[in-house]
C-alpha cells in the first residue's frame, strides 16, 4: 500500500489564543492521512493561551515549510496579533500556496487583516459576526462556511465541525466519518443553549453585557486601526 503524500498543517499561534480553537481542529486534522503537523509562532518560546496552559511552537514562522492547509485560530489575543509584526505577515505570505486557508472564532480577524476575506461569505463567533464586514466579509449564519478554498468556522467548538468538513474535502466523507468514531465525537450536551438562538435573549444578553460588549467593542477599536 502505498503511503499517503505528506500534507503540512501549519497552524500560526500567538499569546493569549483560545487554546480550544487550536486543540479540536489539530486533534482531528492530525489524523489526516499523511499529515505533518506545524505550530508556528515568532520564537520557539512556550506560548500562553487563555487558559493558562502554554502551547510549545514545533516551527519559527521564519522557518516554516509552506501549507497545504493553513489554520488560524482566535481568542481575545488577537487583538494584540492584530498589530503584531510577525503573524499577519506570516498568515499573508503562507495563504498563495495554500490549497485551504482556514479560521476559527476570531481567526477570521486575522485572515482579513492579511486581505484574505474581501468579498468572502464568512463566520466567526456569534458575539464579533457583526464586525466581520471590517475586514471585507460577508456574514453567513452557520457553523461551518466554505467560499471557495477559505474555510471559517463559528466560536470555539466549531473548529471540530470544520475539521471534519475539511477532512472530508480532502481524504473522503467515509475517512472523516472514521476519525469521527475513533475520537468519540457524538456531541450530546447535558443542557440546550450553546448558541444566541437556542439560549433565548436574556441568557444571552446576560452573557453580552458581562464579557462580549466590551470585547467586541475592543476588537472593533483594534480592527479600525489596521
Amino acid at each position: 500500500m502505498s503511503r499517503a503524500s505528506p500534507v503540512h498543517l501549519v497552524f500560526p499561534i500567538f499569546p493569549n489564543l483560545t487554546q480550544l480553537d487550536f486543540m479540536g481542529p489539530v486533534q482531528f486534522l492530525s489524523r489526516l492521512p499523511g499529515a505533518v503537523v506545524h505550530v508556528a509562532a515568532a520564537s520557539l518560546d512556550p506560548v500562553p493561551t487563555d487558559c493558562n496552559v502554554a502551547l510549545m511552537p514545533t516551527v519559527r514562522f521564519a522557518d516554516c515549510p509552506q501549507s497545504d492547509i493553513l489554520c488560524v485560530p482566535g481568542g481575545h489575543g488577537v487583538r494584540e496579533a492584530l498589530h503584531d509584526s510577525a503573524a499577519v505577515p506570516f498568515i499573508a505570505a503562507q495563504a498563495p500556496g495554500a490549497r485551504w486557508v482556514t479560521s476559527v472564532c476570531t481567526g477570521a480577524f486575522l485572515l482579513g487583516a492579511a486581505g484574505l476575506l474581501t468579498g468572502k461569505r464568512a463566520t466567526c463567533h456569534w458575539a464579533y459576526t457583526h464586525l466581520l464586514p471590517m475586514v471585507g466579509a460577508v456574514h453567513e449564519a452557520a457553523r461551518v462556511v466554505e467560499d471557495g478554498n477559505v474555510i471559517t468556522a463559528g466560536g470555539v467548538t466549531s473548529g471540530i465541525d470544520f475539521a471534519l468538513t475539511l477532512i472530508a474535502r480532502e481524504a473522503g466523507e467515509e475517512t472523516a466519518r472514521m476519525i469521527q468514531l475513533a475520537l468519540e465525537y457524538d456531541p450530546a450536551p447535558p443542557f440546550p443553549g450553546g448558541h444566541p438562538d437556542t439560549s433565548g435573549p436574556a441568557r444571552t444578553d446576560a452573557l453580552k453585557s458581562r464579557v462580549y460588549d466590551r470585547a467586541a467593542a475592543e476588537m472593533g477599536d483594534a480592527l479600525a486601526r489596521i
